[in-house]
Order: structure tokens, then C-alpha cells, then sequence
């Protein structure tokens, strides 16, 4: 398959490094940039044929049979709309859009012009949380009553992101929009999100968006949505997840302390992985950073939803999902009240039931708690079905 990349920071090279690691026959073919000298250094390093500053005629390049979306926020709509006026198949980069509303128009623009998108949420498309997923759909967790995903670091790599009118926002766009996405796959992305409780502060960095935010998501069926976010954390990128059942619970950690540790005391003067803050004292590197961070399989799943001519995990749709949720986690910022969750075109069930599990002890009463105690008994708290009235019981 023949790519246009649009984009050539960071996550342009992430993602041309992915799509061509290995015997791979996709390719970047075409690249664009907004300056012609890191266009042409993109092109050379990974053999594309034609770079340019020209968004239109990159898209338009009759060779292209995918765009891949890999610019700041800003730029995503005039990309998206491009490509679907092309006739081209898209994907682009997390956050879909800055608001719902710009997302909302992606998505149509690509859903009337009948060609293929995705969203690149590459922390959904993790080896780990892949297992996760399956393990949780194989019912080991039982009813999944919250989710809760962390992403932390010292701060983006690029000017842009601190712009609030060309990113759309600060930590939670960035970060909270991964963590947002993961909660929904493990509740279940049928599931309507109908609330939003955030705190967010700017404590660093000498800017006007948020560079740290917790906030909170309620599913209908009362299933719980958290995510921490920040630009204030030091020592590295930290990525974890945690997901708790009525029968079991899952911890993540894709990032730090994941098996691969070393000290050193002179350096090794360079690269150590994303976000890291040094090269000497302890260090904690990633053996393989486009496969911890989903970027493998989120492609091969794109390209096969593609040759298949279906949709992939991650569509527009859920990228729009995403972004209404972010937009209510900004209004609860300046209201400190809950927002609902403002969805112009819900796709999921409706009239989910609420999250109740209710275990029998016997005919009379529920079981709420079994538990072994030190001195080798079973202490049983039940509640009568009829009155509410509660019993402890010890059995010896």
C-alpha cells in the first residue's frame, strides 16, 4: 500500500517507522511538512519519493491509497476534510479534533464521502492491554465497575502543544484523550457516558491550558471512568492502567518498571526512551517502544479493516465520543459541578441496565462479604432479603 504522511515530528516518524519496520510492503511514498528542508529530510531517511509543503497535492498524489493524519490539532480538520473531498482513505492521530463539534464534522465528511477512516489510538492497541481486553470479554473480571488509566510526563515534545488555541487544550487532550478511550474499551464502548466530574490546574508551566487533571466518567449502567493526567510529572513517562471487576481486577504498567532497569554512572549519551528525562543513574528502557505503545498492531489492524473493507477498532466515531467527553471534563473545570456529556448522534445501546450483582447465601439472604480470618475461621457478612437487616456470622 502506498501512504501519504502528513506530518514529519515525532509522531510522523513513529508511525513511518512502524508502517515500514521489518519486510513490510506498505510505504510512505509521499510526505509533507510545513517546511520543505524537514520534508526532504523525512523523504530521504525513509525513502519517499516526493515531499512537499503542499497539503493538497500530497493528499491528491495519484499513487496515495492512504493519508496518514500525524499533524498538530489543528491541522486535523483541513487534513480530514481534504482527504475525504480526494476520495482517500484516512487515519488520523489522537485527538480526532480540538472539540466535538470539529470532530463531529470529521466524521461526517469521511461518512458522505464513503471512504475508509480510523483513529490512531495507539494506547488501546497495546500487546498488554490487547490481553486485557480479551481476558475481560472472556468474563475473568465479571461486570467491569471502574476503570482507571494514568498517563504522566514532564511534558510534550513539541511549542504547539502549549498553544491552547492551536492544541485545543493542555493535559487532557493529550494524555487524557488515550486515558478516556481506554476506560471506554474496558466498560464496554456500547455503553453511553453520561457525566463528567474534572479537576484541572495549571501548577508549572507558564501557560493558559491545564498542565494536570483527574477527572471522572459515568457510564450509564454506573460503571466508572478515571483519568489522571499530567505535565508536571517528573522521572520519565508513566503509563499505567488499572481495571476492577466484580470478580477480578487487572493492573497495567506499559511504561516504567516494566522488567528493564539499569544503572548507570557515566551515561550513555543518547536516546533512552520517550520522555526520559536523562541518561544517567537509573534508567528504565523500553526493549521495543513502537511495540509497548501499540503502534504494530494498531497499524496491521487499520490495513486489514482496510483490505477488508470494514471498520477497525478505532473509528472516527469513538474519536468523536472522545472528544464530547473531553468537552464536558473542560466545562466541569470552571463549573467544579458534574457536565453531562453532550452527544449529537449516540450509536451505542440504549436503556443500559444499572451494574447490580447480588449473591445468595441461601434462600433468606444475600451474601456481602466471605472472608478467612487469622485464627483460621470464616467470618460471613449477609443481609436479610426482606428487612435489610445485617448478620455477621463466624464459622469455626
Amino acid at each position: 500500500m502506498n501512504i501519504t504522511m502528513l506530518g514529519t515530528g515525532l509522531i510522523g516518524r513513529f508511525y513511518t517507522q512502524t508502517i515500514q519496520r521489518g519486510r513490510s510492503a506498505d510505504k510512505v511514498t509521499t510526505v509533507y511538512s510545513r517546511t520543505q528542508a524537514s520534508a526532504d529530510r523525512f523523504a530521504k531517511e525513509y525513502g519517499a519519493t516526493l515531499a512537499t509543503t503542499d497539503m493538497t497535492a500530497a493528499i491528491a498524489d495519484p499513487r496515495t491509497q492512504l493519508v496518514v493524519v500525524g499533524l498538530p490539532n489543528h491541522l486535523h480538520e483541513e487534513a480530514v476534510l481534504a482527504a475525504a473531498k480526494a476520495g482517500k482513505g484516512v487515519l488520523c492521530t489522537k485527538p480526532l479534533g480540538r472539540t466535538a463539534a470539529e470532530a463531529y464534522r470529521m466524521l461526517q465528511a469521511v461518512e458522505k464521502a464513503g471512504v475508509f477512516a480510523g483513529y490512531l489510538e495507539d494506547l488501546v492497541y497495546t500487546p498488554k492491554t490487547l490481553k486485557a481486553l480479551q481476558s475481560v470479554s472472556a468474563g475473568a473480571l465479571g461486570t467491569v465497575l471502574w476503570a482507571r488509566s494514568r498517563e504522566t510526563h514532564p511534558g510534550p515534545h513539541s511549542d504547539w502543544f502549549f498553544d491552547k488555541q492551536l492544541s485545543g487544550g493542555g493535559a487532557i487532550i493529550d494524555m487524557g484523550s488515550h486515558c478516556i478511550e481506554i476506560a471506554r474499551n474496558f466498560i464496554g464502548k456500547h455503553i453511553r457516558p453520561v457525566e463528567v466530574m474534572c479537576w484541572g490546574d495549571t501548577q508549572v508551566h507558564p501557560i493558559d491550558a491545564e498542565d494536570h487533571a483527574v477527572g471522572m466518567v459515568r457510564y450509564e449502567n454506573g460503571a466508572m471512568g478515571q483519568f489522571e493526567c499530567s505535565w508536571s510529572f517528573r522521572g520519565g513517562m508513566d503509563l499505567r492502567d488499572e481495571v476492577s471487576g466484580t470478580e477480578g481486577t487487572i493492573w497495567l504498567n506499559h511504561w516504567l518498571r516494566t522488567g528493564f532497569e539499569m544503572f548507570t554512572a557515566t551515561g550513555q549519551n543518547g536516546y533512552v526512551a520517550e520522555k526520559a528525562e536523562g541518561d544517567k543513574g537509573w534508567l528504565f528502557p523500553v526493549g521495543d517502544e513502537e511495540a509497548s505503545l501499540g503502534y504494530p498492531t494498531m497499524f496491521d489492524d487499520m490495513f486489514a479493516a482496510y483490505d477488508a473493507k470494514k471498520a477497525p477498532m478505532e473509528t472516527f466515531y469513538d474519536g468523536y465520543v472522545v472528544n464530547a467527553i473531553m468537552d464536558a471534563a473542560y466545562a466541569s473545570m470552571q463549573t467544579k459541578r458534574w457536565e453531562a456529556v453532550q452527544l449529537a448522534d449516540w450509536r451505542g445501546a440504549s436503556d443500559v441496565p444499572h451494574v447490580s450483582v447480588r449473591r445468595d447465601y441461601d434462600a433468606d439472604y444475600h451474601l456481602i462479604k466471605e472472608e478467612l480470618m487469622p485464627d483460621g475461621s470464616t467470618k460471613v457478612i449477609v443481609r436479610h432479603k426482606q428487612t435489610g437487616a445485617l448478620e455477621q456470622r463466624v464459622q469455626r
